[in-house]
Order: C-alpha cells, then structure tokens, then sequence
C-alpha cells in the first residue's frame, strides 16, 4: 500500500524557520512526481513545489523561491520541505504527495504551519 505521512508543522514567528517531513511507504520518491501544496483557510489550495520524477527538476511558486527547498533522504524513504524565513502568509495546512506513473495521486494527511506577526 501506498501511504504518507506528513508531519514537522507548528506555530513559529514570522522570519522564522519550519522542516515539514513526509514519510513514505509502499515506494520510492525517486521515481515518481512528488511535491506539496497549500490550504489557508478561506482560499484554494495552492502548489508550493514540484519535483519530477524522470530528471529531478523542480519548480516553486513564485511567494517562496529561495525560501523553500525540497529534499528527499532515499535512506528513510523521507521528503523533507525546509521553509525559512516564514511569513504570516505562508500560515496553512500543508500536504505532501505522489503522482504514480499509473495517474493515481497520494496525499499525506496535511500539516499545520501557522506563522505570527
């Protein structure tokens, strides 16, 4: 089966800095389309990052380019999304997931981040 767990989120002041994990089970992040995305209350969910599966390019939305990154620990099965210098709108759910090569999508359960001002 294939399963996520996200986890890492929390309430942290604005400048400050959060590592979301996402643990994986039942495959390997290096094979596959994975990122994650954003709900703030009230608006749509939001892609925060990509990351392809067949030649590891990634793209960010444009509110956290050099502030977000996205790794992956092929040895924990882990991707990680370190996020520094948070801003109040960066406050939302956040979701890790996967796009299998058979077009089905897996979301981990979201995480928290709530920044203060």
């Amino acid at each position: 089966d294939v399963q996520l767990q996200a986890s890492g989120g929390g309430l942290v002041q604005a400048g400050g800095s959060l590592r979301l994990s996402c643990a994986a089970s039942g495959f390997s992040f290096d094979d596959y389309a994975i990122g994650w995305f954003r709900q703030a209350p009230g608006k749509e969910r939001e892609g925060v990052v990509c990351r392809s599966g067949d030649n590891g390019d990634t793209h960010y939305t444009d509110s956290v380019k050099g502030r977000f990154t996205i790794s992956i620990d092929n040895v924990h099965n882990t991707m990680y999304l370190q996020m520094n210098s948070l801003k109040p709108e960066d406050t939302a759910a956040y979701y890790c997931y996967v796009l299998l090569t058979n077009g089905a999508t897996y979301w981990g359960k979201g995480t928290q981040v709530t920044v203060s001002s």
